[in-house]
């Protein structure tokens, strides 16, 4: 009896979890993507067929199958399961958790998975404590992680680890889930008679960014609205989605790697003047919840990174932008931050200034000690004046074309090159009196000569 009361609990259990939950695959034949890993010949399929498991990190994007390829390695190996999260678990919990692995290897000769989503939230000490249970076989470890686990995880454990990447499932895979869900009458909706008007699916299955659990809850959501407000409706309209969804999470976390891979996104196509490209990241930016002030600050570094004097109105751009989102705030702001980038994106290009205060800085570093000449030096004092300094020092004022012949570098320095401009934009012009410059000095050289 218990075992019956035991069934019907699971059952009730299973029909109260939401779609997402109830529709997981459970086998391989079930899940849908990343063909690399689990497709003929995949690398995870293999170590199943085979029943040869290693502790391993997956890595992937929201709603990929992390979870649900942990679970089925388990079930197809008859290995305990144990899931628990890093946001809510400690250490103690962990060391919980291994003592019973141990006592059912032992006792009972059962391995066990243990399943930590978002490992990455574990502190390097956290991670340590994995180690040596690791080392000792005691458990597998199957760790979940949306970020790069070169950032994120202990070096340690990770090089007692494989790493398998995941890929955010195409439209085409969403849409194949998302089918199964609405003709599945024992998980899914096909008990209630529902369909997907066609402009309504191909909205979901691309806002849903390659993410099945946001796919299949946005389903859910939506046809429970529907049927709220107009009984049980026989097709689910884009409208019925777009209320469900109201705003798409966007994949951008402020402190994660997406983070640093779209503003990489946006200062090179920034560099490489695609107006277009660099509009649409500083939208993804600025739509996920991006500070601002960090958006300008890049265009600053940008302008004078890669513009520079080809265009010296683009740094006033940057911070007249960095001005207009201090004083006016979002989202009006954004359109200064817009302009700015355009500005930028259509701007000639020249990394000149950059490079030159890179060679500068890196000889002042390595000639530090280099003395001033001392006829450039001021001399606000007797003693410095008795010394020499100052001596000899002609004012460019006092000269015709304000030109005069006398060092400025240290004596090692004198002839050296740091800064080449380019023939783009203004930079061209910046040549150009440079070179009327040397001219005039050779001239001034000759006649004191």
């Amino acid at each position: 009896m218990s075992d019956l009361f035991s069934d019907q609990a699971r059952v009730h259990r299973e029909a109260a979890a939401p779609l997402a939950e109830r529709m997981r695959p459970r086998t391989l034949d079930e899940f849908v993507g990343q063909e690399h890993l689990v497709g003929p010949g995949g690398v995870l399929r293999r170590m199943i067929e085979a029943d040869e498991l290693h502790s391993l990190i997956l890595w992937g994007p929201p709603g990929t199958g992390k979870t649900t390829l942990a679970r089925i390695v388990a079930e197809a190996t008859g290995a305990r399961f144990v899931s628990f999260s890093a946001v809510t678990t400690g250490v103690a919990e962990v060391k919980r958790i291994v003592g019973e692995a141990k006592e059912a290897l032992e006792l009972q000769g059962l391995r066990t998975i243990l399943f930590c989503d978002e490992i990455h939230r574990f502190n390097k000490a956290q991670q340590d404590a994995f180690l040596p249970h690791v080392e000792q076989g005691v458990v597998i470890l199957i760790g979940a992680t949306t970020e790069n686990p070169s950032f994120e995880v202990n070096a340690a454990l990770l090089s007692r680890m494989r790493v398998y990447t995941l890929d955010s499932l195409t439209p085409e895979q969403i849409g194949a889930l998302v089918d199964r869900a609405l003709a599945d009458p024992d998980r899914g909706l096909g008990s209630r008679s529902l369909a997907l008007a066609p402009d309504a699916r191909d909205f979901l299955v691309h806002a849903a960014q390659g993410d099945a659990r946001m796919a299949l809850s946005t389903l859910e959501l939506a046809a429970a609205l529907a049927e709220g407000s107009a009984g049980t409706p026989a097709t689910l309209q884009r409208a019925d989605l777009e209320a469900a969804m109201q705003r798409k999470a966007m994949r951008y976390d402020k402190g994660g790697e997406e983070h640093y891979n779209v503003i990489s996104a946006f200062h090179k196509s920034l560099r490489d003047s695609d107006v277009q490209a660099s509009l649409y990241w500083l939208a993804r930016m600025l739509e996920a919840g991006e500070d601002p002030l960090f958006v300008a600050r890049r265009l600053v570094r940008a302008a004078v990174e890669d513009v520079g004097l080809a265009d010296p109105r683009a740094l006033e751009q940057a911070i007249a932008a960095q001005q207009a989102v201090h004083f006016i705030g979002m989202p009006e702001g954004a359109l200064a931050l817009a302009q700015a980038t355009v500005y930028l994106a259509a701007a000639p290009k020249s990394n000149a200034l950059y490079s030159g205060y890179g060679r500068a800085a890196r000889e002042a570093r390595e000639t530090e000690s280099e003395p001033v000449p001392l006829h450039i030096r001021n001399a606000p004092t007797r003693l410095m004046k008795e010394l020499g300094y100052g001596q000899g020092y002609a004012y460019a004022h006092d000269h015709p074309d304000a030109v005069v012949v006398q060092r400025h570098l240290p004596d090692k320095l004198v002839g050296r090159t740091y800064y080449e401009p380019t023939e783009r934009g203004f930079e061209a012009r910046v040549a150009a009196r440079m070179a009327d410059f040397e001219e005039l000095l050779r001239r001034a050289r000759e006649e004191v000569g």
